[in-house]
């Protein structure tokens, strides 16, 4: 692998590292601060909102400063593809495409980036390459895209839990039970 090679990957490293970085501290410190993220993970369907705001905030925030620094680089990658599968699927999946609308574009372009940089490795320049760890190609891929689809069904599994739309309980209910609830 060439120098510019493996300063692209550097690049990107860092570049989707920070990315990570400053939302997980944006969940954290900013706006709403973990009270604020924990209420907008609970309106998503999503039970225990402080639970699952701290674990953003630590997710994001170790996915970002591993990849910074090129450290277990399919385990940091899987992360990044998890925290953006479950970002799409209950935030930006019914808003469509384009992040204008708040769709997940976004989130898809930080996750095929993150499962490209699991492929091809975090090249010469990182700690997986001192320490001699070649988790790369097929290997990479699919320790990041397998873990990350693990994690995001097991965090599905245990914790989303979305309340019925109204115009469903109230198809399901008599009227005697739908009037008996609006008291």
């Amino acid at each position: 692998m060439s120098d510019a090679d493996n300063a692209v990957l550097l690049l990107v490293r860092v570049v989707v590292g920070l990315v990570m970085i400053m939302h997980g501290l944006n969940h954290w410190r900013g706006g709403g601060r973990i009270e604020g993220t924990a209420r907008w993970f609970t309106g998503l369907g999503l039970r225990q909102g402080v639970l699952q705001a701290w674990m953003s905030v630590l997710t994001e925030v170790g996915a970002g400063l591993l990849l910074v620094l090129g450290l277990l680089a399919p385990l940091a990658c899987a992360a990044v593809v998890s925290v953006m599968l479950v970002a799409g699927l209950l935030a930006h999946r019914p808003n469509g495409f384009f992040v204008f609308k708040d769709g997940y574009e976004y989130v898809l372009t930080l996750a095929v980036v993150a499962l490209a940089l699991a492929v091809l490795g975090p090249g010469r320049w990182s700690l997986d390459h001192a320490a001699g760890l070649d988790l790369t190609g097929w290997t990479g891929g699919a320790i990041a895209l397998g873990v990350a689809v693990v994690a995001t069904g097991g965090l599905l599994g245990t914790f989303w839990r979305p309340e019925p739309a109204a115009e469903t309980l109230a198809a399901d209910n008599t009227p005697e039970q739908v009037d008996q609830e609006a008291r």
